[in-house]
């Protein structure tokens, strides 16, 4: 008999990585989905048939627990999030409802409703914000830097709770910056490769982006999903640093990317001064603008995913050259449809 998966946060990016996996393996999935006026599918706009799909909401215990009670989900996948570090700012509220308390409702679920089931927890790297040390691992000291990290560092913590007084199977994944072609235009690593690939076209100008120094360790979505199935195939719970190990600059990642369609940049000024120019034309491609910095910076993000490696065997397979080349390639060809698209009209 097959296992059944309820993952929720299903239509984003890590959602739909997620699925496809667990369809791979023979796994029964569900999603939770939240009522719209339209529906909207998202990323697993392509895998829409062969998902069960639940309308539930984070801040609703009642719907989490039917949900459970339909999917009687033997792994539960916690994937959803109000995820944007600006909009915390914005809407600290919502952040803490869905980010953290969120997270208790649905391990109330899990309790009331199949105890014994193994839940996932989407931890994130923003929990360690101020670093205390170099690089970040399970035992390093956390220091959120914005309404997403303190919230998200509630959900860790409950699940540690939930998994020492009810000796529920609830693990947490502290991921790092993984992206992929899916992610939304919202966050940075999406809105540089769009612009490459609009700037690319002859359709924009130049981008705008904030802090050109903060440095990341940046994966893809796609090896990060298979970290979080390994660590509920485990005999017992645990928490896992996941990332690569490597640090870049958002500096790094506009050139890489302009690289991939032939543009190479060249940096003039420094601070709130700086700008990219096209080394080809002259042209400028690249500004900062200071609203885009955030009011509590993250400077740097550097992950130890040694544990990992030792106890899941798991190892990332995709670089970040070619984390940014799939993202470059993927917009780029997204901006000749539109193109086409637009002729035809």
């Amino acid at each position: 008999m097959s296992k059944h998966a309820l993952i929720t946060g299903i239509t984003g990016q890590d959602g739909s990585y997620l699925a496809e996996l667990l369809l791979e393996k023979g796994y029964e999935v569900y999603g939770i989905m939240r009522r719209k006026s339209v529906v909207d599918y998202g990323n697993v706009e392509h895998l829409k048939d062969r998902i069960h799909f639940i309308y539930a909401d984070m801040t609703d215990e009642i719907s989490l627990i039917s949900a459970m009670r339909i999917s009687q989900a033997d792994e539960v996948y916690n994937l959803a999030a109000q995820s944007f570090v600006a909009t915390s700012w914005e809407q600290p509220m919502a952040t803490a409802e869905i980010d953290a308390v969120g997270v208790t409702k649905m391990l109330e679920a899990i309790r009331v409703v199949k105890p014994e089931a193994r839940f996932y927890q989407a931890s994130t790297s923003e929990m360690f914000g101020l670093v205390q040390e170099m690089p970040q691992t399970e035992k390093t000291p956390f220091y959120p830097r914005s309404p997403y990290g303190v919230a998200k560092l509630y959900g860790h913590w409950i699940t540690k709770n939930y998994r020492e007084s009810y000796g529920l199977y609830a693990c947490s994944g502290i991921l790092f910056n993984h992206e992929s072609e899916r992610r939304g235009l919202e966050f940075v690593t999406r809105k540089i490769t769009d612009a490459v690939a609009r700037i690319k076209a002859g359709v924009q100008d130049y981008m705008e982006l904030g802090n050109m120094d903060s440095k990341r360790d940046w994966g893809h979505s796609k090896d990060y999903v298979r970290a979080m199935w390994l660590m509920l195939q485990q005999e017992t719970p645990d928490d896992y640093v996941i990332a690569t190990g490597e640090t870049r600059t958002v500096r790094e990642f506009v050139e890489i990317a302009f690289g991939h369609v032939g543009i190479a940049v060249q940096w003039q000024g420094s601070g709130v001064d700086e700008i990219g120019i096209d080394a080809a034309t002259g042209k400028t491609i690249v500004k900062v603008n200071p609203k885009f910095f955030r009011p509590a910076e993250v400077d740097v993000l550097l992950g130890n995913p040694a544990k990992a490696e030792a106890a899941l065997g798991w190892k990332r397979e995709i670089s970040f050259s070619q984390l940014v080349e799939r993202m470059v390639k993927n917009d780029v060809a997204l901006v000749e449809k539109e193109k086409v698209k637009a002729l035809a009209e």
